[in-house]
């Protein structure tokens, strides 16, 4: 857990995706997530984490439907979205933080 207080305490806006990979909405993010990385390049940083192999952490997020999508700017949650969302709208949610 002191790994995720690292990761989410930076002051760029960090995308947490919360997924499974059989999960098929999860798996659809991926190629979204891809987009919104690249438009966004060092402004932001966007990171997958598998709740298969970080149970923990997702417990204590309380991550029920997948996937979970997550804003984070210097260790405090902005935004929060249980479901797909698309690349333009994601994109607009973090530039809000830049």
């Amino acid at each position: 857990m002191s790994k995720f207080g690292e990761l989410i305490d930076v002051n760029i806006p960090v995308l947490l995706d919360f997924f499974t990979e059989w999960n098929d909405e999860s798996t659809a993010m991926h190629a979204v997530l891809r987009d919104v990385a690249a438009a966004l390049g060092d402004k932001a940083k966007v990171i997958k984490i598998d709740v298969d192999k970080n149970k923990d952490l997702a417990e204590a997020l309380r991550i029920k439907g997948l996937p979970t999508l997550i804003i984070y700017k210097e260790g405090e949650m902005k935004w929060r979205h249980s479901g797909q969302q698309d690349a333009n709208t994601l994109i607009g949610l973090i530039q809000e933080y830049v």
